[in-house]
């Protein structure tokens, strides 16, 4: 009897699991199920070989290397008939780009503590970030701790109640509390400089938890030596900087721990308190001295490159749904192993190669989808998502018609595509058109098993969030079919031995049928968000719907 009960509730189980399969499926007209799986493992292969090539020089902006991968792109989607989309009817959209860097030898921070100086060595206790508002900037001026330096009262987490930091230093943790969702938490970790300006604060001071290995001044000065890029307005004004801040430092632990010597409560209480989550501002008994000057080392002539597949309908043709990738990568740098350039294998020529084979997916089908696709492909993503941001904020086709975005940054398919890691879903209707793309590919929806790394904020697609515009970022999950191989591993590893390396190349284990399956699963969405008939919306009271939303409402 129990033998007869348990095949009766499998075979119900299995019914009831096909159905649904079914059902989604019925979503997705038969012509497209079949474009889809003509998805090509070899082309992405040779995509790839091609764009992280040697002759590319590592793809970075500026440079001929990345002229020649831009022209590669232009003319695969030429081919496929894709239509210009850029600026004055070509497939280019001008993204002028500026880099500041610090004058080290004219540029000083120093402790003052009961009278006494004590100056700061840099590279080794401290790096200045360049203040591009700023050619030469002074200020002197009382340090106040402020925990991790987060406002959230979505979350029920101040850092700054009840604290006047006006005219002042804030000193703040790396990250955000852990017990934020995985997105909020991303967002939170990398929005302190704007808070603090916001609070009046004149400086800030960041430091790391003592377990937070990542960030180390020792790992991070020499990036940070490179000086940082912005894209300019038409006026020629850097954009995303914060002029109310006059001097931004990183310190390493041994400085930290000086600032917190004279401290009514000791650094180990501090970062235990961190550790578990608790705000903690409080005044320091110390004032900073830092002097920082800016210099404007090169202006660099950047584009992103923007093709259309126009929509058949009549009226849904003018709404647009936006697939980008970036084409840039690191360039010529630091020899490792013997080997200098930084071919960007992985980041980002296989998000490059799959969209042009989900390009030439949408090429293949009889009619084209209702709204139109357009398919971008993005200058200074490694520089801070640059191209990405100066094309969501001034975009070759009406802003208010961009319905979604899909972006696509090394998904990492270095073994089956069985579960996914759906960045963005959980914010948006577009959970709807992840969750029948998956159910058709048979693939599982995973949550974020790295939320640590925050992901959600270091790519393109969030460009498009900060423009009120619902955008995704999917990536394979932790599954692998083996036992004995552990993905969140996998993962973890190759961030920490290959990726911003050289080693980024060709001669690593991809699995090319996994990379065909992401772009199976990028055309579907993307067919199914563009066949809809409403444009996709932020869900009620969600975090990002109501911070950047443009007033749209829940379906």
């Amino acid at each position: 009897m129990r033998l007869f009960f348990f095949t009766f509730f499998s075979l119900l189980s299995g019914l009831c699991s096909t159905g649904q399969l079914l059902a989604q499926s019925d979503a997705i007209p038969v012509e497209v199920q079949r474009v889809s799986r003509t998805a090509r493992p070899n082309a992405i292969q040779a995509h790839m070989r091609i764009l992280s090539a040697d002759s590319m020089k590592g793809r970075k902006p500026g440079t001929p290397g990345f002229d020649m991968a831009a022209a590669y792109v232009v003319s695969q989607l030429k081919a496929l008939g894709m239509q210009p989309a850029g600026e004055n009817n070509t497939y280019r959209q001008d993204v002028p780009l500026r880099r500041w860097q610090v004058k080290e030898g004219n540029s000083a921070l120093t402790l003052l503590v009961n009278g006494r100086e004590q100056p700061l060595t840099y590279g080794r206790q401290f790096i200045f970030s360049p203040t591009p508002d700023h050619p030469v900037s002074d200020v002197t001026a009382p340090v106040v701790f402020v925990g991790f330096g987060v406002s959230a009262p979505e979350l029920g987490y101040d850092d700054y109640k009840d604290l006047d930091v006006k005219g002042k230093i804030v000193l703040y943790l790396n990250g955000a509390p852990s017990t934020f969702p995985s997105n909020q938490r991303a967002y939170y970790t990398s929005s302190k400089a704007e808070n603090a300006a916001l609070h009046g604060a004149v400086g800030t001071l960041a430091f790391n938890l003592p377990t937070d290995l990542r960030n180390r001044i020792e790992t991070s000065a020499p990036r940070a030596r490179q000086g940082i890029y912005r894209w300019l307005d038409k006026q020629g004004k850097p954009q995303r900087t914060f002029p109310a801040i006059k001097g931004a430092a990183s310190l390493s632990d041994s400085a930290a721990r000086l600032i917190f010597a004279g401290a009514s409560t000791t650094f180990s209480d501090v970062t235990n308190s961190a550790i578990k989550n608790k705000p903690q501002p409080f005044p320091l008994n110390i004032s900073v001295r830092m002097h920082v000057q800016t210099d404007m080392v090169e202006d660099v002539a950047g584009y992103n490159i923007v093709a259309m597949l126009p929509g058949s309908d009549p009226v849904l043709k003018n709404e647009y749904v936006v697939c980008a990738a970036h084409i840039d990568h690191l360039g010529v740098g630091r020899p490792v192993k013997g080997d200098s350039i930084y071919n960007g294998a992985h980041d980002n020529a296989s998000g490059v190669a799959i969209n042009l084979e989900m390009a030439r997916l949408f090429a293949s089908l009889p009619k084209a989808p209702r709204r139109s696709i357009v398919f971008v492909g993005v200058t200074g993503e490694e520089m801070g998502l640059l191209g990405s941001d100066y094309f969501a904020s001034n975009p070759t086709v009406p802003k208010e018609k961009i319905v979604a975005n899909l972006a696509l940054d090394m998904p990492f398919f270095f073994h089956p595509l069985l579960d996914i890691v759906p960045y963005g879903a959980e914010h948006s209707s577009l959970s709807q058109e992840v969750r029948q793309a998956a159910a058709f590919l048979g693939v599982k929806i995973s949550p974020d098993p790295i939320p640590e790394q925050t992901v959600f904020m270091r790519s393109d697609h969030f460009s498009f969030v900060r423009q009120g515009i619902p955008a995704l970022f999917i990536k394979s999950g932790s599954e692998t079919g083996n036992p004995n191989l552990d993905g969140t591993k996998l993962n973890l590893d190759w961030r920490a031995t290959i990726y911003h390396t050289p080693q980024d190349d060709m001669n690593q284990p991809f699995d090319f049928n996994s990379a065909a399956k992401h772009a199976q699963l990028q055309f579907l969405i993307a067919y199914l968000t563009a066949q809809s008939d409403q444009r996709p919306t932020w869900n009620q009271g969600d975090f990002f719907g109501t911070k950047f939303g443009m007033g749209n409402v829940v379906r």
